[in-house]
């Protein structure tokens, strides 16, 4: 497996940089191509709706205005995240024929995290718990909200760590979730989240064990990206599902 560390100046940069990981793999001629791992650490603070949340139900829309806080979309399902330094993103393109356990979205879903769950038990104490198949918590405190994107050759599955992020600020600019796992049992941000106070570089290192991502990525499609953060992730048409 391929690694990229690659951090671009811009949110629709970032956004755009994992669909067009998944689309060039999926676009590529061989059935043997690369997987890929990718990390990234936005500089600047965001809001990022799932591909079908609405902003006005998941966003306080008037704290992220008074903030200058932009609201984004991503490509794939699941929850509203605010990003931002202290939370670290990571995305697997993996090849579906590969691996049985990735014939599914549950298959996969399983797999993946408890690889994660290994991943993070490298550098914890303990080992964290699977909960609403794809966050990771201990105990009940989530610090890894995931999901998932399926092309027909490809997926992608991405998610966040959060290591260092300021928490607080989560339930100044999000409401409370449309849709939650039972586990959250009604817990206010603040009360439902947690830090790993682990550094970036003890998470990369593990997962890329995990994963044996040991090749850089040399060859990141990057017309592709600044084409889709271009035409699609900088766009209100998008973002505001206009």
């Amino acid at each position: 497996m391929r690694f990229l560390d690659l951090t671009f100046p811009t949110p629709a940069e970032n956004l755009a940089c994992d669909e067009a990981l998944l689309d060039w793999r999926e676009e590529s001629h061989s059935d043997e191509g690369d997987e890929v791992l990718r990390f990234w650490e936005s500089p600047e603070t965001f809001v990022v709706v799932g591909y079908a949340n609405k902003i006005e139900s998941e966003v306080n829309v008037p704290a992220c205005e008074a903030k200058k806080i932009s609201v984004f979309r991503r490509c794939s399902g699941g929850g509203t995240v605010l990003q931002g330094k202290g939370c670290l993103n990571y995305a697997l393109v993996l090849r579906i024929g590969a691996n049985p356990h990735l014939a599914s979205i549950s298959g996969a879903n399983k797999f993946i995290m408890e690889r994660n769950g290994e991943a993070i038990h490298l550098g914890a104490d303990h080992a964290p718990s699977i909960h609403g198949h794809t966050d990771l918590a201990f105990g009940a405190r989530k610090f890894s909200g995931n999901s998932q994107r399926r092309h027909k050759r490809y997926l992608l599955f991405h998610g966040t760590f959060l290591l260092d992020f300021n928490i607080s600020l989560v339930g100044e600019t999000l409401k409370f979730p449309s849709r939650e796992p039972d586990y959250r049992d009604r817990r206010s941000h603040a009360d439902f989240l947690m830090n790993l106070n682990l550094s970036a570089a003890v998470v990369k290192a593990a997962m890329q064990k995990v994963w044996q991502a040991d090749l850089p990525l040399e060859n990141a499609p990057l017309e592709k990206i600044s084409r889709l953060a271009r035409e699609k992730y900088a766009t209100p048409a998008w973002n505001l599902k206009l």
